[in-house]
């Protein structure tokens, strides 16, 4: 039976006095794209915060393959093929893309060819090379998640933690975005991924959980959790009569 490649055990966390996570369990499995969906509050950043070692778990562990990664620094995460895009823009705006590019392959270590690998990088994002000098800054919003995703692929992750990819996008850079994530899956990069339009993000999924009062509610294959009747009123808007049609 295959492994996952990360696994969240009755893990408990928060800030300051507040626990946010309560006991948080779930797996991702190897080249899936999984799914956290649940209401504003639920603890979903905040899980991947504690995955990445950015807060710490007060109980639980965390796995990575075959690692013990609980409460490790986001540098050995990194170094193990652990990468996370936050929410928000998370560039250098007054330097060029190519620039905060090479900037950050500086995390790959010093035995990286970088350059080579920027390059084997813009292949994948032509419209990154088309502006390799401009400013970052004057990018658009779905230009600028581009990078972020891009900039993350120079360090050659195995698991990728996106937090809202979509946010501020036009649909089109959506759909963009998602057609990359798609594309990452079929090269074998595993994606644990927070999306507020959770229909469409179940769309692209293999698998989905819901996060509720820092607990995990449901686990299970994207489709089914589609057509659930309790994550369609909650989360969706409705329930999904035919996701085949």
């Amino acid at each position: 039976m295959m492994k996952p490649v990360l696994s969240v055990r009755d893990v408990v966390a928060g800030y300051g006095e507040m626990t946010i996570l309560n006991g948080t369990t779930f797996d991702v499995m190897p080249g899936t794209i999984t799914t956290v969906i649940g209401p504003n509050g639920a603890g979903k950043s905040t899980v991947f915060k504690t995955i990445f070692g950015m807060l710490k778990a007060r109980q639980g562990t965390v796995h990575f393959k075959d690692a013990d990664i609980t409460n490790a620094s986001p540098r050995k995460l990194l170094a193990l093929g652990l990468c996370y895009v936050p929410q928000g823009r998370n560039i250098f705006p007054e330097l060029s893309v190519l620039h905060n590019l090479e900037l950050g392959g500086i995390a790959a270590g010093a035995d990286v060819n970088v350059p080579h690998r920027v390059d084997a990088v813009l292949e994948r994002f032509p419209v990154l090379r088309r502006k390799g000098q401009q400013q970052a800054g004057t990018l658009s919003g779905g230009e600028q998640k581009l990078l972020e995703i891009a900039r993350s692929l120079l360090l050659d992750p195995q698991l990728m933690l996106i937090d809202e990819p979509s946010i501020g996008l036009s649909p089109i850079m959506v759909q963009e975005v998602f057609s990359i994530l798609k594309d990452l899956r079929a090269k074998g990069v595993s994606i644990l991924m927070i999306e507020q339009n959770a229909r469409s993000a179940l769309e692209i999924s293999d698998d989905g959980l819901v996060l509720e009062l820092g607990r995990t509610r449901m686990q299970d294959r994207a489709q089914i959790l589609l057509n659930d009747p309790r994550v369609g009123q909650l989360f969706l808007g409705g329930v999904i009569e035919d996701t085949a049609s």
